[in-house]
């Protein structure tokens, strides 16, 4: 629906200052030019060509307040030397007192301050001290006061203006900052993403690839190991699939709702006998009692784990051997997984040491407040340690 008149007026009129106190100017011009004869028609003409000189520079009142102050200023100097009567357009002074309180350095509203009450005193001895001192110090007080009260209300009109610009760059500080934290969140989802795309698909895939080594050769010689290996593979893949398909759910959902239970600490045992079934050697020890940890916490252990199966499993060799080991200390979860598989450790640090795969554990350790290192064993083989706290750090 249009707006009303008179706020698309008032709206105009705030986005146009300077159009408004041209208007002012001219109008004030206008009157000079339409004023009764003899107004000021005094000394030749002069009085107009003065008036005209006093109103012009309110046109720049709020843009160059400082210069049309000194124009303003030098033209009343002017008519005090001169001695012209009093000018219905001397009103332009408390007007330029106004707009230097309002719109000028705080030097200049000083300034000009002081210049308008001295400016009072001299007007007053100017234009009435012909009758008595009474009348005089009448006049100067008088206008002392609307300079005063004109400087008042430019100063009050100055912490407005103040006060609007505050709350203008808070606002804009605020929006920058919002928009930097939906770049970080952005980021900080991007990179989670990739982590949990990295972890479903390499550890399915490696699993794929164990088993389907495995049946091309079981193929040859045990029909019945090569169809556990097919069917190995086909529920692996189909984990695979149902793992993407719910990542992929929540990211079109976007409203952050789990479609399914995280995997937890718990869960690494069935991660262990997975992995087991695809012909990897691996054991499984638990030292201590679990503890209560945060449900993120014990997803970045279940990932670690998995991430470092995947790389056994890729790199170890298929006469690999592998322990995984969880300690529930007092501190935190200490977590292990080492392999002795002949030439993994160069293989992994060679492959995946800029990689995606170290490179996530890392994070999903640090994310934690953890700390997680991957090196070579002696003797052959590769060891990655993590410790996880049972909660945030103080």
């Amino acid at each position: 629906m249009d707006q009303p008149l008179l706020e698309r007026a008032a709206t105009w009129l705030r986005q146009h200052p300077f159009g408004v106190d041209v208007s002012a100017a001219a109008l004030a011009a206008l009157v000079l030019v339409i004023a009764p004869a003899g107004s000021y028609s005094a000394n030749g003409g002069l009085d107009f060509v003065l008036g005209m000189a006093l109103v012009v520079p309110l046109a720049w009142r709020r843009r160059r307040p400082v210069r049309a102050a000194a124009v303003v200023v030098g033209v009343s100097l002017f008519e005090l030397v001169v001695g012209t009567e009093f000018l219905p357009a001397n009103v332009s002074a408390p007007v330029m007192v106004y707009a230097l309180a309002a719109y000028a350095p705080r030097w200049a509203s000083r300034a000009g301050l002081g210049v308008g009450l001295l400016g009072a005193v001299l007007a007053s001895g100017a234009y009435f001290s012909s009758s008595d001192g009474i009348t005089f110090v009448t006049s100067a007080v008088a206008i002392g006061v609307l300079v005063i009260a004109s400087w008042a209300l430019g100063d009050l009109r100055r912490a407005r203006l103040q006060q609007v610009a505050s709350l203008q760059e808070r606002a804009r500080l605020l929006e920058l900052e919002r928009e930097q934290e939906m770049q970080l969140a952005a980021s900080t989802e991007r990179a989670r993403i990739a982590r949990e795309l990295h972890d479903v698909v390499a550890h399915s895939l490696s699993v794929v690839i164990a088993q389907a080594d495995g049946g091309r050769y079981a193929g040859q010689h045990d029909p019945a190991a090569a169809t556990g290996a097919l069917e190995a593979i086909s529920a692996t893949g189909r984990q695979a699939l149902t793992d993407m398909r719910k990542l992929l759910g929540v990211l079109r959902e976007g409203d952050g709702q789990e479609f399914a239970p995280q995997p937890d600490v718990a869960a690494i045992d069935q991660l262990v006998a997975d992995v087991r079934a695809s012909g990897l050697d691996v054991d499984l020890i638990v030292e201590g009692s679990q503890r209560p940890m945060p449900a993120g916490a014990q997803l970045a252990a279940y990932r670690i784990v998995q991430e470092s199966l995947t790389n056994v499993l890729k790199h170890a060799g298929p006469a690999g051997r592998a322990w995984v080991r969880l300690h529930w200390r007092a501190d935190g979860l200490e977590l292990a997984v080492l392999d002795d598989g002949r030439g993994a450790s160069a293989a992994i640090a060679e492959s995946d040491g800029q990689g995606q795969g170290l490179l996530g554990m890392r994070e999903r350790a640090a994310l934690h407040g953890g700390r997680l290192t991957a090196a070579p064993r002696e003797g052959g083989g590769f060891g990655v340690q993590a410790h996880l706290p049972y909660g945030p750090q103080r």
